[in-house]
């Protein structure tokens, strides 16, 4: 009898971890599929501007939040891992500047098929540089994304820079960040101290010479000092959500992020989503049907 209550209860405290985690990582990719309205107010701000702000409001917020969880041992890096970091801090940047550029400039659709082909990618860098195996229906998604991007090449004669740009920068950040032992908040902070030097002297240099736009707009600055929350807010929920569900499920949430992103680009911003964007987002569409569903038959074999 004491069995079976213990039973139920630890059930009962499953479930409703389970539901913390669904909740938590819903609200965390609905987050970053809403990102791209966060810069209708700062769209006339350079992109390497934002990009300073948000560095050093990161730094500062982040920082923070490892002093209230008393996690601030952790910012103190292994020796061996210092190169990786400081590379993950690099990638990371360069994701995030090209994700704004492509925001201020109109290319949200171009952002979103960058996140829809990133798992495809993760999944190819993992064969090259992990030398994991696929299965015959991960290589057939992987065929089908190249497919896609290979006929816009052809047929209409263009690349799409930006989304393979996102793409492969936050592809080659999350391989380096697999082989790192490391808290994922603890990482992200130490990532954001390392490029803060860099962002504190290119916002001093912009000042010197003038062309810092932070101080000329009340709206403006409480943006950009909001750059620091935008990156938190998501990661910590997200961090959260992993650690209550399954990698499937958090796999599957993961395109409701570039879903949004699309929906907004099109139904908001007007931008055109004509016969070669279709084409490629088509095989992009069919490529992860084929990822996901290999994802749920593995799940569901190894219950």
């Amino acid at each position: 009898m004491e069995t079976s209550e213990n039973t139920a209860i630890s059930e009962k405290i499953d479930g409703h971890e389970k539901k913390k985690g669904i909740y938590s990582g819903l609200t965390a990719v609905i987050f970053w599929g809403l990102v791209p309205l966060y810069y209708i107010p700062i769209d006339h701000v350079s992109p390497l501007e934002i990009l300073g702000h948000r560095i050093i409001w990161a730094a500062i917020l982040l920082t923070l939040i490892m002093i209230v969880q008393k996690k601030i041992r952790l910012l103190i890096p292994k020796t061996s891992q210092i190169p990786r970091l400081f590379a993950s801090s690099i990638l990371i940047a360069i994701n995030w500047l090209v994700f704004t550029f492509a925001v201020i400039n109109e290319n949200i659709t171009q952002t979103a098929l960058g996140y829809f082909i990133n798992p495809l990618v993760s999944v190819f860098l993992g064969v090259i540089f992990l030398k994991e195996s696929l299965g015959k229906l991960q290589w057939l998604a992987v065929f089908f994304a190249a497919l896609g991007i290979l006929l816009q090449l052809i047929i209409f004669g263009k690349i799409p820079l930006i989304a393979l740009s996102l793409a492969f920068s936050f592809g080659l950040y999350g391989l380096i960040r697999k082989t790192l032992s490391i808290d994922p908040v603890a990482g992200l902070t130490i990532e954001v101290l390392f490029a803060l030097p860099f962002a504190i002297t290119f916002v001093a240099w912009s000042a010197s010479n003038a062309a810092l736009l932070f101080g000329s707009d009340p709206t403006s600055d409480i943006f950009l000092c909001l750059g620091g929350f935008v990156t938190a807010f998501p990661l910590l929920l997200f961090t959260a959500a992993v650690s209550r569900l399954n990698l499937t499920t958090i796999g599957m949430m993961q395109y409701i992020a570039p879903s949004l992103s699309l929906l907004i680009a099109v139904f908001f911003f007007s931008e055109p989503f004509n016969m070669e964007t279709g084409v490629t987002f088509g095989f992009i569409w069919l490529a992860l049907a084929v990822f996901s569903t290999d994802a749920v038959i593995k799940q569901r074999q190894s219950q």
